[in-house]
This record gives structure tokens, sequence and C-alpha cells, in this order.
């Protein structure tokens, strides 16, 4: 839907789709018995390397800084698309955008300088962050402290999406005697860093997510001390639509499935599709798959033009698309029957996808509190 508004981003959706259908969906079952099963760990850095090397790792990141520039639809684009065959990868792309955003909206050139037009690959280029999290909702933070020119950080940080993988992180840290809190940027291979084993989340599997451990760890500061909710909410308004870009591409996916499924199955001496139950089912996925398109839609076009509340308009539609979500999978789940619960059909992973993609970036009640307080105040 979003190409009927650019048509300049027609070849890139081609690019997009071959890719994940390519690369992405042979791996999808394998990968997401992970961390019961081995997940391959080469597999998964080949499929990162790809994706650098398309540019999907720096789609938003301004060509200075070797990216390739383009906005806040393509963005949206490409993370449904990707995630319509495997959202775990729509993560790694996001939790890598998240990170520049941070660094651009603080004004931090000199980080970006630093990492980015000297990155030689995935490795270098991916930047670790705290995805699921909002930092002011947090009661407990890292510790930093400053020096003559530099600052240590010394604590424990949760869910660290990428963390063992990327060798930088941002991260959230207060400094004593500031009210707020402040963003750093952390070598992950530096000695006083500990990380877990790769935690298990309810989805996304093919994205692992760690707890670190920070003792007296060199970090550079993003941007002004005690800014960082300043600069994590100019980056959160634009970036929650992205998550709803991958929610409605996991609600596609379903719904592919579903159909392909009930065309296929016989039950009373016919397609299971022709059965009237099974057709309302599928009507209202669809309806609710398209309303979900729709909504993303109009977000990047409200932002591409920056209409008046044009951030409210992105939480309150995204929010607005995870409901529909849940209700989607939950449907797709029901069609496939005893099926749809097993790992050989898609559904289920589906199911926890969509569930776990809607704590992105907070809280979901704290955002629809913070939604409410600002039209009542």
């Amino acid at each position: 839907m979003l190409t009927a508004l650019n048509k300049d981003l027609k070849p890139f959706e081609e690019l997009i789709t071959s890719f994940s259908k390519g690369e992405l969906k042979p791996h999808v079952e394998e990968h997401d018995r992970f961390p019961f099963g081995t997940l391959d760990v080469n597999l998964i850095e080949d499929a990162f390397r790809k994706i650098f090397d398309l540019g999907f790792l720096g789609i938003m990141l301004p060509e200075k800084f070797s990216g390739i520039g383009q906005g806040i639809s393509a963005m949206c684009m490409m993370l449904g698309h990707v995630a319509e065959v495997d959202a775990s990868y729509s993560l790694i792309i996001l939790t890598s955008s998240l990170s520049q955003q941070i660094i651009l909206n603080a004004g931090a050139e000199e980080i970006a300088e630093k990492i980015y037009p000297s990155a030689n690959g995935a490795r270098e280029y991916l930047i670790a962050f705290p995805s699921f999290t909002d930092p002011g909702q947090a009661t407990i933070l890292p510790q930093a402290s400053s020096g003559r020119n530099s600052y240590t950080i010394t604590g424990k940080l949760d869910y660290l999406v990428l963390g063992n993988f990327s060798n930088w992180a941002v991260l959230p840290a207060r400094t004593a005697g500031s009210k707020g809190y402040s963003f750093f940027l952390v070598n992950l291979n530096d000695q006083g860093v500990t990380k877990s084993d790769p935690i298990f989340s309810l989805g996304l599997h093919a994205c692992p997510i760690v707890d670190i451990a920070l003792d007296n760890v060199s970090a550079q500061i993003i941007g002004e001390e005690g800014q960082g909710q300043k600069y994590f909410e100019m980056t959160s308004r634009i970036m929650h639509v992205t998550t709803a870009a991958i929610n409605a591409g996991i609600m596609r996916g379903s719904l592919k499935e579903a159909i392909e499924y009930t065309k296929e199955r016989e039950q009373g001496g016919k397609a299971v599709i022709n059965w009237s139950e099974v057709r309302m089912l599928l009507a209202n996925m669809a309806i609710k798959s398209k309303a979900a398109e729709l909504c993303v839609t109009q977000t990047c076009k409200a932002i591409d033009e920056n209409l008046k509340d044009w951030g409210w308009i992105s939480i309150a539609s995204t929010l607005h698309v995870h409901d529909l979500a849940c209700d989607v999978v939950t449907d797709g789940v029901q069609l496939l029957g005893g099926y749809g619960y097993m790992k050989d059909y898609g559904q289920e992973k589906r199911y926890r996808d969509a569930r776990q993609v809607q704590a992105l970036l907070g809280s979901v009640p704290l955002k629809k509190l913070a939604l409410i307080n600002e039209h009542v105040a």
C-alpha cells in the first residue's frame, strides 16, 4: 500500500520481497527452535551480512554516514515485508535504526562518523539497544560517573537486543546529581562487560537478546547529560509506526498461510475454505490486515507531511494495529485447527511474535495513559 503513495519505492519493494523469500524463509523454522535447539550463528551472521550489503541496516541513515538516506515510508515497507517471512530480522533492522536515530537526534555526529563510514561489515554496523524499554519508565538504570575526559558506567541492564552480536551499544544510564538519564556509547568488547546466555523470549528467536552487567566500563556520552528522555521521545515518536509495520507484515503472513491451508484441507467432501464459517473468519482477518496497512500508510504520510500532532497519531495508530494483530494471529491459529499450534506451521510463531512486537518501545498500558493524559491536559 505504501508503494501506491510513492511509486519510487516499487523497485525497493521487489528487492526486499525477493531477499526475504530467498534468504530468510528457508531457515525460519530452524531458527525459531532456539534456545531448545542449536542456533546456527554462522547462518544468522550470513543473513546479517546480506542485509548489510543491501543497505537495509542504514535505510534511514544519511548518505554521509554510509546510509541510503530513505524516509519512514521506505523503512516501514521494508520491515513489513521482512516480518511477513520472519519478524526476528525486522527486530534486528529496527534495533540498529533506533540506535542510529538516538545518535542523530542527540546531534552526536562525531559518534556517527566514528562508527558508520568506517564499518566494513554487519557486526561493526549493528549497534545494540534495549528496544523493549522506555528508559524513562525504568526504576533502576546503570550509574555513570564522569572523570576528567570521559565517563564510566557500572550496573546491570536487562534485555539488550543484539547485545551478543554487536560490538557497540547505546545504553541509558543515570549520572549523579542529574534528574534525568543520559545515553552513552559503550564498547561491548570491554573487559568490564559481562553478557548472559541468550534469553528465552516469547518470540523473535532469531534475534537473540541478553542481559549485561557493567563494571567500571568506559563510555562516551551521546548528546547532553540528562537529556536522554528528550532524545528517546524524539526517536520513539517517529519509530512507533515501524513497530506497527512489523505487526502489519505478520498479519499478512498469517492471512496468506490461513488461505493456503484452508484451500488444501478438505472436510465433508469439500475444501475447508468453502465453509461459510471459515470464509467469515478469513474475511475478518483480511479486513483487519488491510486496516492495519492503511494505518501504517496514513501515519507515514502524516509524518512526511509534518501534520499537527503526528507524534500522537503515530502512537495511537500503532496501538490500534497491535490490537488488530493480536486478533488476526489468534484467528490464524484457529483456522489451522490442531496444526495451528505446531511449529511445523508458521501460525503459532506469528502469534508469539505479534505479542512480543506489541511490547517494543515500552509498556503498552503506560503508552495509553500517556496518550489520554495528553488529551485531558
